[in-house]
């Protein structure tokens, strides 16, 4: 299995659990060299079937030589986690263009060269996975945040569509609607600004970045075999 944007967070805790499955699992970032070292040596002390790949998914030829060298080493890709993700904090008028087209370039492109080169096997085998972190503002859109949702909301529509195409294959496809998750993406926020937003989360907590783990490990499993094409919000009831 392969999951992108995986040296920390949300991709980490998801490369660990299957690790402790005994699955064979390849982790991936863009850059932050040593934390991708850190992550790849605290999983081979639990399962001795890790690969490390660092490089940009958003460059398909990037993305097709990373494939290739899973291939060499541990055979073709049967579950893709497309977790690689960045997100940007501004009015839409304020923020300029290079900035709009690095969140296109990393939220949409890097999904699209992996799950099209993912999924040639996959259709070969009839069999696979594709499991897509989203985004509840890709459901209902978040000011300040415009150009990520629309990012987010493109996958989820991009997720169902896919489902549809590959579900005669024997491909199941879904997507992680995610609330807001204690990562350092949510770094940002203030303490008292972290405060406000837990009142108005029903759970009265952040997630955990294990229970989005946990999630997306049911969805990989026999466990879920009819589900397919779905956006499966985990929010704590914000929505």
């Amino acid at each position: 299995m392969f999951v992108t944007g995986s040296s920390r967070g949300i991709g980490k805790e998801i490369a660990k659990i299957f690790a402790k499955n005994n699955f064979k699992v390849v982790i991936n970032c863009i850059n932050k060299k040593d934390l991708l070292i850190k992550t790849y040596n605290e999983l081979k002390v639990i399962n001795p079937h890790i690969l490390a790949l660092q490089g940009d998914i958003s460059d398909y030829n990037q993305a097709l030589n990373m494939f290739k060298k899973i291939e060499e080493t541990f055979g073709f890709v049967d579950i893709l986690i497309n977790n690689a993700g960045i997100s940007h904090i501004g009015l839409f008028n304020k923020i300029s263009p290079d900035i709009w087209q690095s969140l296109i370039k990393t939220n949409i492109e890097g999904v699209l060269n992996c799950s099209h080169i993912a999924c040639q096997n996959m259709i070969n085998k009839k069999a696979g996975i594709i499991i897509n972190i989203s985004s509840i503002w890709g459901n209902v859109g978040a000011s300040c945040e415009v150009v990520y949702s629309a990012t987010k909301g493109a996958i989820n529509s991009f997720t169902k569509a896919l489902a549809k195409e590959l579900a005669p294959s024997g491909i199941r496809v879904n997507a992680i609607s995610c609330g807001a998750i204690d990562t350092e993406m949510n770094n940002f926020l203030s303490n008292e600004e972290k405060e406000a937003f837990i009142e108005e989360i029903p759970y009265m907590r952040f997630g955990k970045p294990e229970e989005v783990a946990n999630l997306a490990f049911y969805l990989s499993s026999d466990n879920s075999s009819y589900l397919t094409g779905q956006i499966i919000t985990l929010d704590g009831g914000l929505l």
